[in-house]
């Protein structure tokens, strides 16, 4: 982190009625008053279609792409997506076996790479030169391995909640999820259809929503409507691309990245985040020479969703103060 980075924090503050969080100085508005959105296909360079939206304010508006976490088709970015839409153009896509986004011909085309290729794709297909890339968990990845391909094409990255990569051997501090994943991928691989009608009677129950709690969300800012979206997009995942996609990210690392990173960068890291606990993001600001933090207080890895109103102040504000309007 350079001399000129900052590091922010904020205390513990309860959302109120109007879903804005009360002690944010000039709140942002979390309900969009813009109606425009489209979707479409863009095709990646192995011919994969790739689902997209467009939303938010119309050209000659600065782009913001937004990356997702594993399992995710968009749920963390209710609220930042109508809050910045208010002045950005805002692109979203889905990841391969993700959302709307079907599974790749070839199987094995599930990387970090492919998805930032995808990522580029998608710019290509929305006739966009430059975006800010904004990541989310796994996203935080992609965005750094979009970075890595097209750097020129990156005008700045907002890391939220996530790592340069090796998550399997960081999550709750432990290497619990790579000692976890030879059995999984040996399980969905024999008991496919077995372990498919399984996860999706399971992973949508208030069952798993009570666990989610246990081992991450705080439950007293997060509501079920809010994270229900999750889980019912998990459900309609085939385990095997789950599972897949868990092993790429165990499997891609941009720590080395770093510190050639000319871009201004943001990063947000939730303070009781156990999935990728925040040491990992102090220690990204210190190896991105123009980088800043932001800590949210009690948040953990659904920092967004946890505390909107602040992470998209905090966003709204590097964005319009260390990137040039188109």
């Amino acid at each position: 982190m350079s001399s000129q980075a900052r590091t922010t924090s904020a205390a513990p503050r309860k959302n109120n009625d109007e879903g804005e969080t009360a002690g944010v100085s000039s709140p942002v508005s979390l309900v969009s008053s813009r109606s425009r959105r489209r979707s479409g296909f863009a095709i990646s360079r192995d011919g994969a279609a790739i689902f997209f939206e467009v939303m938010g304010a119309a050209r000659p508006a600065l782009t913001l792409l937004l990356c997702d976490g594993l399992g995710c088709d968009g749920y963390v970015w209710k609220y930042l997506q109508w809050a910045l839409g208010e002045h950005f153009r805002i692109i979203h896509f889905h990841y391969r076996g993700h959302g709307r986004t079907p599974l790749p011909a070839d199987i094995s085309r599930i990387s970090v790479t492919d998805f930032a290729h995808d990522a580029l794709a998608v710019l290509d297909a929305c006739e966009t030169e430059r975006a800010v890339v904004l990541g989310h968990s796994l996203g935080c990845q992609v965005a750094l391995e979009t970075y890595k391909l097209a750097p020129t094409r990156t005008a700045a990255l907002v890391l939220l909640c996530g790592s340069y990569g090796n998550p399997l051997r960081t999550f709750k501090g432990s290497d619990i999820l790579a000692d976890i994943l030879p059995i999984a991928r040996a399980a969905v691989s024999r008991m496919p259809r077995l372990l498919g009608a399984f996860w999706k009677s399971v992973i949508p129950t208030e069952l798993s929503y009570l666990l989610a709690q246990r081992l991450e969300i705080n439950g007293a800012l997060v509501s079920r409507e809010d994270f229900f979206p999750y889980l019912e997009g998990m459900s309609r995942m085939d385990p095997r691309m789950f599972v897949s996609t868990l092993a790429a990210a165990g499997q891609h690392n941009a720590k080395d990245l770093l510190p050639d990173i000319k871009a201004p960068t943001l990063i947000v890291a939730g303070r009781r985040d156990s999935f990728t606990p925040m040491a990992l993001s102090e220690e990204m600001g210190q190896l991105i020479v123009d980088s800043e933090l932001h800590v949210v207080e009690e948040g953990t890895h659904t920092a967004p969703i946890e505390r909107p109103a602040e992470v998209a102040e905090v966003v709204l504000e590097f964005l319009q103060r260390r990137v040039p309007s188109p």
